[in-house]
Parts: C-alpha cells; structure tokens; sequence
C-alpha cells in the first residue's frame, strides 16, 4: 500500500459535495418533518466539517521537524483522522439514533414528500462523484492488494476515510429513501424514524472501523513486513558484520519511517570500517526505500543470536 503523495483534491471535492447536500436536506426537513431527511442533513454537515478537520491535518503534518518535535508533525495527520472517527460516532451516529427514537415515541406524519425524494435523488447524485474520486485514489493507492488488506495496511488516514464515510452517506441516503417510501404506504411516521436508527448504526460502525484504524497509526504503527526484511537483509552477510538483531521501524507520518537496527560488528575492524559501512547500509536503504528518512545502526555485541521483536511501537 503506498504512501503519501497526496493532494487534498479529493477532500475538496467532498467538502463541496458534503455542504451542498446538508443545505438541501436541512430545507427539505423543514418541509417534510421527516426525521430520517433531518438525520440525514446533520450526517452531511459532520461529514463536511470532517473534510476540513483531514485537509487541515494534512496541512499541518507537513510542518517540518523543529527543536521541540525533531520527528516531524506527520502524526497530527493521524490525531485529526481519529477525531474525525469521534466526531462521526457522536454527532453522526448520535443524533442518528437520537432523532430516531425521539420520532418513533412521538411520530409526525411527513409533508410534501416529493421535495424529500428530489433532495435525495440530488443527494445520491452529488455523493455518488465525491465517492467515485475517493474510489480512484484509494485504488490507486492500493496497488495490488485487497480491499480490506489496503484499509488495514494504509498509512495515509484520508484515502480511506473518504472513501468509507461517502459509502456509509450513500447507503444512508437509500435508508431514509425507503423508511420515507414506508411512511407513506402504511401511513406509519414510525418507519421513519426507524430508518433513522438504521442510518445510526450504519454510522457508528463506520466510526469504530475508523477509530481503530486511525488508533493504530496514532499509537505508532511499525513498517510493512516486506520492508523490515528488506532492511535487515542489507546488513545480514555483509562483510564486517556478524550478527543483526532486531530491527525497530515506526511511520512517523504516511510518508516518513524511522527505523533503528541492531547489529554486531566484526572484533577485527577498525572504527573508520565500521563507519563505512553504517554509512553504506544508510545510502542503499533510503535508495530503495524512500520513506525511510532516518535509519539508525546501533553496535550491539551478541546481536542475533537470539529471537528478538520486529516492530517498535511509541
């Protein structure tokens, strides 16, 4: 799953999509009294302030590294896609259930129930190109791997939270459709606020799915498998070294990992040999990876000689 390169084009686009269609499922919930349409209005609005929340985390984790945060800010990219995940379980997934309930205990027959239908046509519509160019860049971003894999493996929060929050709007949108259709055919307001508490759940699954990825990368997630191998291989057999332990890697933002590695270095060499190979283990692991941007070799007498941890996780 690759990694940063990034624009913010895709969280432009939805932001613009997102703000049309709350103004026009807020009017047309004031017409109706429908429930499920003024759930669905507040979904767009969260969604809205989400994308400003992710391009400014972009923005801001692009600072570069300074006295007090020698690493970078890349991890404020990954604070502000978890408070996106917060903010979509409560203000999304909350006021979802909320209204639901309160309009299953109190229900109000809609009005005017074509305007909520051309709103919702208008709504799917709009969705539908917001979350055709998120689909383009995940996959794109994803490469080879599976669906679910490259939600797992990304390290660039915004590719997959587009992507999720604007499927989660559009099978919203076909919810409040039906619970409204509902209504109207058995002449019970109550099948809108059910759909109300349908298009919370919805939500508050996506927000965990969310939460939990955004939590991982948050708390320091390690490097690929296939890079950890690949930067212990440039040290394993290199003349000079006879061991190499463990090998610490951690994404300090999408596009920047800092990996630390232990190894033992041959007794007979001089200090200035193994600065040069230090140096050269450095220069051929940034050639092949290029989001290693620090690499730190540590002498350890001993190292390998027992099973030791592949990932370092702060």
């Amino acid at each position: 799953m690759s990694s940063g390169g990034h624009n913010n084009r895709t969280l432009w686009i939805a932001l613009a999509a997102n703000l049309g269609i709350a103004v026009s499922k807020f009017v047309a919930a004031a017409f109706t009294g429908s429930s499920a349409m003024l759930t669905e209005g507040v979904h767009s609005l969260v969604d809205s302030a989400n994308q400003l929340l992710l391009i400014w985390g972009r923005r801001a984790s692009r600072r570069v590294p300074d006295k007090t945060h020698p690493f970078g800010y890349g991890r404020e990219l990954y604070f502000w896609s978890f408070v996106v995940a917060v903010m979509v379980f409560a203000l999304g997934a909350g006021v979802s259930i909320y209204e639901g309930i309160v309009h299953i205990s109190n229900p109000e027959p809609a009005v005017s129930p074509i305007v909520a239908y051309v709103v919702l046509l208008l709504a799917f519509l709009l969705e539908g190109g917001s979350t055709f160019s998120a689909f383009k860049e995940f996959r794109e971003a994803k490469g080879q791997l599976g669906w679910f894999e490259a939600v797992k493996r990304s390290k660039d929060p915004p590719t997959f939270i587009v992507l999720l929050e604007n499927g989660a709007a559009m099978f919203g949108i076909i919810i409040a459709a039906v619970g409204l259709a509902l209504s109207q055919l058995t002449g019970d307001p109550r099948f809108d606020g059910a759909a109300s508490i349908i298009i919370g759940a919805i939500l508050g699954f996506t927000a965990w799915v969310l939460a939990v990825e955004s939590k991982q990368l948050l708390i320091g997630e390690s490097a690929g498998r296939d890079t950890i191998e690949g930067l212990r291989g440039l040290a394993v057999g290199r003349p000079g070294i006879t061991g190499v332990g463990e090998v610490l890697t951690v994404h300090s933002s999408p596009d920047q990992i800092t990996a630390m590695m232990s190894v033992d270095f041959d007794d007979g060499i001089s200090a200035r040999e193994v600065e040069d190979i230090v140096a050269a283990i450095e220069e051929e692991a940034c050639r092949k990876w290029p989001l290693v941007k620090r690499l730190y070799v540590r002498p350890q007498r001993g190292a390998g000689t027992s099973a030791q941890p592949d990932t370092l996780m702060i």
